[in-house]
């Protein structure tokens, strides 16, 4: 697992061994994400909910954007965050919270321009968050879920709708907006 654009580009990341925990996204697969977000990258402020590794708010920083906030349920992952941010030289821009999405989402402030969410598969996670980012978002904000591609998604949930959604074999990537109004 590596950085691939940007800054950092090449650096090797890091991940807990095992699959309990963290997920690590390949390739192809963050290739696809950040070219859907490459305009709202630079200086965007990033929340990634779900870090593991980090992967995924790392290669945003690492393409320009200005912060991002990591939000990690274990503490070990977390410790892989914070050293992959060091080794990738983007510590500085990077903020990682210990605790489970939902708490940090009752209490954190944003807004936020760029949400990446790679929560563990098959327990239905993405609608119960979705439903709870609105209020964190910046108005033109993209929400990028990683999800199984049979995962009950919702068209719309509050002032979100899905605009986009793209496959990778066993990986689907869906993109969020603001509905237009």
């Amino acid at each position: 697992m590596r950085v691939i654009a940007g800054s950092a580009r090449g650096t090797p990341l890091k991940a807990l061994p095992g699959t309990a925990v963290t997920r690590p996204t390949l390739d192809r697969v963050k290739e696809g994400m950040f070219s859907s977000v490459q305009f709202l990258l630079p200086g965007a402020r990033v929340l990634d909910l779900f870090a593991g590794s980090g992967q995924l708010g790392i290669e945003a920083l690492s393409r320009g954007a200005a912060q991002c906030t990591f939000v990690e349920l274990s503490r070990p992952a977390a410790e892989v965050v914070r050293a992959n941010c060091r080794a990738a030289g983007v510590a500085d821009r990077a903020a990682v919270t210990v605790t489970d999405a939902f708490t940090f989402l009752k209490h954190a402030r944003g807004p936020f321009d760029i949400v990446l969410l790679d929560p563990p598969f098959g327990h239905g996670t993405l609608p119960a968050v979705l439903d709870r980012l609105e209020p964190l978002l910046s108005p033109n904000a993209a929400v990028l879920a990683e999800s199984e591609p049979d995962a009950a998604l919702p068209p719309v949930c509050g002032a979100l709708a899905l605009l986009r959604q793209y496959r990778y074999g066993k990986i689907l990537v869906t993109r969020y907006g603001r509905e237009e109004t």
